[in-house]
């Protein structure tokens, strides 16, 4: 009588497995909805914005400086001139999307 019942509560009913199964895909494309796919239009938006500077833009660099580009070199890097004749060279990974088209739509804050 005991081996019955507990062979009864061991066997998964005939829908079981399968809602586990809509469960774990729906959980899944939510992971994906709300997390990947987000991350990764970020990450793209990103690279075309590094891409496209050039000469004359004004950025802002994720430590907060404050510059005009003068150069961009081949091997990822560029010389921005920050005060009149001051110039460093930075990392093009190392400017701030977010601030630097902030400052140059003229608002203070970057959305978010």
């Amino acid at each position: 009588m005991t081996q019955a019942i507990l062979q009864a509560q061991a066997t998964p009913g005939p829908f079981g497995s399968m809602t586990t199964m809509v469960f774990m895909i729906g959980m899944i494309v939510v992971f994906w909805l709300f997390f990947i796919r987000p991350q990764a239009k970020r990450a793209k938006n990103q690279k075309k914005f590094i891409d496209d500077l050039q000469k004359g833009d004004k950025i802002v660099t994720i430590a907060g400086i404050h510059g005009k580009i003068s150069q961009v070199n081949e091997d990822g890097t560029l010389n921005i001139e920050v005060s009149p004749g001051n110039y460093i060279k930075i990392e093009k990974s190392a400017i701030s999307m977010d601030w630097t088209t902030q400052l140059n739509k003229g608002t203070a804050t970057p959305a978010k």
